[in-house]
């Protein structure tokens, strides 16, 4: 059962008609599935001589899906740390994490790895 209230979440399922791993039948099968559920707003859209694969025709109505459901500015999005705020032990976890630690070898001033970081989140490196 779908919790209440979030019965009209849109769901957006692409299928490939010639599907040999997951048949198409399956597909339609889940779409019930999910409806009987309670899900009120459920988009099947299959796709003519597609395997089990994606193309493009699926890529554009997908991104027209989430164009539609998803708001229309930066309410949503996850807003980072201004690394100049973080801590020498956030910084570090941050380079770790992005795989920048070749990065900060022989690094010691904090600005240093407050620049590193910094060039990683405004994508220069």
């Amino acid at each position: 059962k779908i919790t209440a209230g979030l019965e009209g979440t849109p769901i957006w399922h692409g299928h490939g008609v010639v599907d040999p791993l997951v048949k198409m039948q399956a597909a339609m099968e889940s779409e019930s599935a999910v409806k009987k559920m309670g899900a009120t707003n459920y988009t099947l859209k299959p796709y003519a001589g597609l395997a089990h694969s994606v193309n493009p025709s699926e890529i554009t109505d997908v991104l027209a899906f989430l164009e539609r459901v998803l708001p229309p500015d930066d309410s949503c999005r996850i807003k980072l740390k201004d690394p100049s705020e973080m801590s020498i032990k956030e910084l570090k976890g941050a380079i770790a994490k992005a795989g920048l630690g070749r990065l900060a070898i022989g690094l010691m001033e904090k600005r240093e790895y407050v620049d590193l970081v910094r060039r990683h989140q405004e994508g220069k490196l």
